[in-house]
């Protein structure tokens, strides 16, 4: 089935439900989401959006605490773009309905939080579900705009590209390259479709389910940083992987994320005899960016063989807790945790990429007409380590100028004779366990060999074990249909050799990377990894 938008959107997270709202404004969008349109990683967003709000702060402040943050690969342009445009985009928030906490039910000023890593309490939030307030607000505007037509359970499969069709076809190939569409899979008819589009907008989000314990979703899959690398786009900085330090440790809640505003309203890092440990390995404690916090309790947990660390927040009240965290609260006590007077078991879990489809300022990646919008982009923002609160506003200000760029595209020719996907002689498969365990090893691995701490023995380990399950997962793939499974598998084998490339890539410690082989930082490595796929 042929599909024909100005617009074609690729995820709806906070990035893709906005970029879509202000695409609108310029023609037809038809937007893709896995499942139902309020599943996404930024639903799951529990602390709150960094901008500078209050007399007190600055934005020179904040460009501050988010370069110091990013150990010296941020870009500054990308910084002082994104800080200087945020309050703008947060009144836009407020104004399709976003409702941030206030000091109290009878006031207008907005309750600051603090989260490790600023200097300055600038964390809009609503209590601690942020990110579910957000998508609530535009997801309702989406449903409600006339020229934005919501197609849930379709899974992207494959950007398509001028250059491989005029490959397809015998023609000359164009310079630069610029995307026409995308194949998709409508996974209740089974059957792939073509979509063609003047301009696609990736914004799908991470890919967290690369490793065995994520505080991600099960859609976050890589599947638009996968397609983009396919497709010839530019991607850079994979290695840095963010590991959230403070995810619950409790068999009947895997993944489930202990929001570092708690850390931020006094958490205290202990082991289970009651000793607080951040005082050996930063002078910020609790307050330490990300990555200092997530090495130390890795450490501490390997140094004394013990399954977790504990955040201790019984020095505040109960009434306090249920107010500021109702949903933590409730979490924990339904397994039998209360906050206010039993300190909660933690791990670190992996948790965001700060890496991912290299783009310019306004969202446009290395191939024309292929912004990406989000998690899935590389702006230059986050450097090797990701400021608390940095992501949602990111979302929100490239959402806004990836759309603003929309207005000299309208002009783009249409192709709307793409072809239809071929399955070829694909057949149904009988062998959905090879889906199963090549998924389970890739997650395996990559947390044993590309997790917190690495070395170049492992990482080399991990690459070979990638280039293997690839292998299985190609042949695969052509054989047999295709499945919801058997593209995010694809997608996650693609996103797990780029994280090993980079990794191996980078011969010194910094931000998130962190390698016994080259423990200190180097100045001539104050570079991006960029990686650029040669199409044959």
């Amino acid at each position: 089935m042929r599909q024909i938008c100005d617009f074609l959107v690729i995820g709806s997270g906070i990035a893709g439900l906005l970029y879509a709202l202000k695409a609108s404004q310029h023609g037809r969008v038809i937007l893709l989401t896995k499942t139902e349109l309020e599943e996404s990683n930024s639903r799951y967003a529990q602390g709150g959006v960094a901008t500078v709000w209050d007399e007190s702060d600055s934005f020179e402040e904040h460009i501050q605490d988010t370069l110091i943050a990013g150990a010296g690969l941020c870009r500054r342009a990308t910084v002082e773009h994104v800080v200087t445009q945020g309050p703008a985009r947060i009144r836009e928030l407020i104004e399709l309905g976003v409702a941030f906490s206030r000091h109290s039910s009878t006031s207008d000023e907005l309750e600051l939080a603090r989260e490790g890593g600023h200097g300055k309490r600038r964390i809009l939030h609503a209590k601690d579900q942020t990110g579910a307030e957000i998508v609530r607000a535009l997801v309702a505007a989406v449903r409600a705009h006339p020229d934005i037509e919501v197609r849930p359970h379709h899974v992207a499969v494959d950007l398509i590209t001028e250059r491989w069709l005029n490959r397809r076809r015998g023609e000359p190939e164009p310079y630069p390259d610029r995307v026409l569409g995308a194949y998709a899979l409508d996974v209740r008819r089974g059957e792939v479709d073509v979509y063609c589009a003047r301009v696609v907008a990736i914004c799908s989000g991470g890919a967290g389910k690369v490793y065995l314990h994520t505080t991600n979703p099960d859609v976050a899959t890589g599947d638009g940083i996968a397609m983009a690398w396919r497709a010839g786009a530019k991607v850079a900085n994979m290695e840095f992987v963010q590991f959230h330090p403070t995810s619950l440790y409790h068999p009947n809640a895997q993944g489930f994320l202990i929001s570092e505003a708690l850390r931020g309203e006094g958490g205290r890092l202990i082991h289970k005899n009651g000793d607080r440990f951040m005082a050996r390995y930063d002078e910020r404690l609790e307050l330490a960016p990300r990555d200092i916090v997530a090495r130390a309790i890795d450490a501490e947990i390997k140094r004394l063989g013990e399954e977790s660390v504990f955040l201790d927040m019984t020095h505040h009240s109960r009434e306090y807790l249920q107010d500021r965290f109702p949903a933590i609260y409730a979490r924990c006590l339904e397994l039998g945790l209360d906050m206010a007077t039993t300190p909660i078991p933690v791990v670190p879990a992996a948790h965001y990429f700060c890496g991912g489809v290299v783009t310019d300022l306004t969202g446009e990646s290395t191939v024309r007409n292929l912004f990406v919008v989000g998690e899935a982009a590389c702006t230059g923002l986050h450097g090797a380590n990701r400021l608390a609160s940095n992501s949602l506003l990111e979302a929100a200000v490239f959402a806004d100028s990836a759309a603003a760029a929309l207005a000299e595209r309208r002009a783009e020719p249409l192709r709307e004779d793409l072809p239809e996907w071929d399955p070829g002689r694909a057949a149904a498969s009988d062998e959905l366990v090879v889906v199963k365990h090549n998924w389970s090893e890739i997650r395996r691995f990559m947390w044993d060999y590309v997790g917190i701490v690495r070395t170049t023995r492992r990482l080399k380990r991990a690459r070979h074990r990638v280039q293997l399950v690839q292998e299985e997962i190609d042949s695969y793939y052509w054989d047999f249909r295709l499945t919801h499974d058997v593209v995010e598998l694809r997608n996650l084998a693609t996103v797990a050799e780029l994280v090993v490339e980079c990794a191996l890539r980078r011969r010194e410690s910094r931000g998130l990377h962190y390698t016994l082989d080259y423990k200190e930082q180097d100045p001539s490595w104050i570079r991006d990894t960029e990686l650029e796929r040669r199409i044959p």
